[in-house]
Parts: C-alpha cells; sequence; structure tokens
C-alpha cells in the first residue's frame, strides 16, 4: 500500500507494552536516567574546559566523546519519555529521520573517537619520543576534522538514500527510528540502501576494532617488556576495562542493527539490544574515559571543593595545599615516565 509522502506524515514507533500501572514509573526512571547522563557528561567537558593543564590531546579526544553521548542521548530520551507520558507512539517522518540521524551521527563518532583515543594511547607509550610530533596541535586538529567530516560524509549518504522515498508503510519496527527501520518503509527495491548500510557498518566497525586490538597488545607488550610491575598492573587494568566496554559496545550496536536484515531474529531482543546501544555508553563512558583517570578526577574533586566548600578550600590553601600539589606532581611525573602518561588510575 502506497502513502502520499510528506515529511509531515506520521509514523508509528513499535509499542513498549506498558502496562498502566509502570506508566509513571517508566517515565521517572527514564527522566532521571537522562539527566543522569547530561550530568556525568557535562561534568567531564567542563572540567576539561575549565583546566588548561588537561589542554593536551589524550583530553582534547576525549572532549569530543561526552559531546557525542549527550547528542545521541538527547536524541532519543526526550521523545522515549514523552510518549510514554502520553501513551503516544506516533512521530512525524522528519523528526524520525532527524532521530535516525542523530543516532547513527553520534554512535559512529563516539566509535571513532574512542579508536583516536587509543591511537593516542599507543604513540604515547610505545613511541614517547615522537610523542610531540605526532600528536602535535595540528596532527591532533586534522584528526578530529578527520573524524567529524568522515561520520558526517558517510553516514548522512547512508540516511539521504531513505530521504523522500515513496513509503509502503508507516509502521517503525523498532523502538527508535534508525536507517534499518526507515529503509524498511520504502517501496521497490532497497538493494543499494542495504548493501551500503552494510559496508558502513563492516568499514566502521572493522576499522575501530582493528585499531583498538592492535593498538592495545602493542601497548600491554611494550609494558610488558619494560618490567615494571606498576606501570603493568596499571597497564593490564586500564586496558582491560577498555577494551571489554568497547567490545560490549561494539556488540550491541552491530546484532541490533544486523538483526533488522535477519527475518529469524526475535523482536524483542532486538529492541533490547538497540536500546541498550543507545542508553549504556553515554553512561558508562564518561566514567571509565573521564572520571577514572586520575588527572580528571582530581581537577573535578579540587573545582568541586572550591565552588561548594570555599572556605575549607581557603584554609587549606596553604601548607597542606602546597604539599597535595607536590605529592601529585611527583606522582605524575612518575606515572608519565612510566607509562606515557595514560594510565593514571
Amino acid at each position: 500500500m502506497d502513502f502520499n509522502f510528506s515529511i509531515y506524515t506520521s509514523l508509528t514507533l513499535e509499542s513498549l507494552e506498558l502496562p498502566p500501572s509502570n506508566v509513571f514509573p517508566a517515565f521517572i526512571f527514564g527522566t532521571l536516567t537522562y539527566c543522569a547522563i547530561l550530568v556525568f557528561n557535562m561534568t567531564v567537558l567542563l572540567t576539561i574546559a575549565l583546566n588548561r593543564k588537561l589542554h593536551k590531546p589524550m583530553y582534547v579526544l576525549l572532549f569530543n566523546l561526552p559531546i557525542s553521548d549527550m547528542v545521541g542521548a538527547s536524541a532519543f530520551f526526550p521523545q522515549l519519555v514523552s510518549s510514554i507520558l502520553s501513551q503516544n507512539r506516533s512521530i512525524t517522518y522528519s523528526a524520525c529521520f532527524v532521530q535516525a540521524l542523530l543516532v547513527h551521527l553520534c554512535g559512529t563518532g563516539a566509535i571513532l573517537t574512542l579508536s583516536a583515543m587509543a591511537y593516542d594511547r599507543y604513540i604515547a607509550i610505545c613511541c614517547p619520543l615522537k610523542y610531540n610530533t605526532l600528536m602535535s596541535p595540528n596532527n591532533l586538529l586534522k584528526i578530529i576534522i578527520m573524524i567529524w567530516i568522515l561520520d558526517f560524509t558517510l553516514i548522512g549518504s547512508l540516511l539521504a538514500l531513505n530521504y523522500r522515498k515513496e513509503i509502503c508503510s508507516t509502521k517503525i519496527v523498532d523502538i527508535f527510528c534508525n536507517n534499518p527501520s526507515l529503509m524498511k518503509l520504502v517501496c521497490g527495491d532497497t538493494k543499494l540502501n542495504n548493501y551500503y548500510g552494510l559496508f558502513l557498518t563492516a568499514f566502521f566497525e572493522g576499522l575501530s576494532l582493528l585499531i583498538v586490538v592492535f593498538t592495545y597488545i602493542q601497548i600491554l607488550i611494550t609494558v610488558v617488556v619494560k618490567r615494571q610491575s606498576d606501570a603493568k598492573s596499571k597497564a593490564i587494568q586500564t586496558c582491560g576495562t577498555h577494551l571489554i566496554v568497547f567490545l560490549c559496545f561494539q556488540f550491541t550496536a552491530v546484532f541490533a542493527f544486523i538483526a533488522h536484515r535477519i527475518d529469524a531474529a526475535s523482536p524483542s531482543l532486538r529492541r533490547a539490544f538497540g536500546a541498550s546501544a543507545i542508553i549504556f555508553p553515554p553512561i558508562i563512558n564518561p566514567l571509565i574515559y573521564g572520571l577514572k583517570t586520575k588527572e580528571v578526577r582530581q581537577t573535578f574533586i579540587f573545582f568541586f571543593h572550591k565552588t561548594f566548600f570555599p572556605t575549607k578550600q581557603n584554609k587549606l590553601s596553604g601548607m597542606k595545599m602546597a604539599k597535595d600539589s607536590e605529592d601529585f606532581n611527583v606522582a605524575l611525573r612518575f606515572d608519565r615516565e612510566s607509562t606515557g602518561g595514560i594510565f593514571v588510575t
């Protein structure tokens, strides 16, 4: 059945199947989750922005991650919680297209940013003498620009293949809008859309996985060869944590979008993995990649005490603050010498 296409055409997202008694608790939980994501990521953003000591390549790259997470969460949560409260799962085609575009842009942007951060760690630890040259301000700017140009170009062209085509259905087979669900609305042959989507999935996921796994293996080899037990334990802990989080995100995202192309895939499982790929990374990323890093954490604690306990901060600004600063600089110098300044947790 063909429908008269318009950007204002009303589409219907899959039902959340919430019983009436769970509507309000689900609304509160969704709202609090969204607020927590904003607070966690804004904390990392402001901590990096307000401290000039953190204006280094690693943290400049990290600065891009909370931006991706917040934009992606903002594309998903407001529409979700409003539909929960109103019990209305309708959405206009234009709003659905924008949501799908932002979800894909931010997901891909986060993956590319994590890959760039892994490369930065690799250079800092495995090639420390070349670090200032390879990660100079100009090269850092080129990396960031390349990430977002690649992201906007490839993802924009992917979504453009589905835009303004005749649709034969108004049913979105997911709880949020994405490229596979939009592609299923299109009348006629969608082989080009399908193959291009699979190519981009393989390209981004494969490229990022290759970079992260290769760099972390090289980092572990370098640290083990140096035979520094303290640096070795920190490297294993940090690499292991980062790699597990990264692989979990990769798996959920890939399964969620590949499942759209497998008829035998469980719709409930597909929805669960799709929601997980959007909900969990914006919560976990600022904790694992941000506040767990010693320099970011100490800067945040310092600003927190300075803002909310100014009197106490003034009292501590004498001998104790000088001693803490000296101890921190000694510890930081040791960590930089032993691990390239990356595994400071």
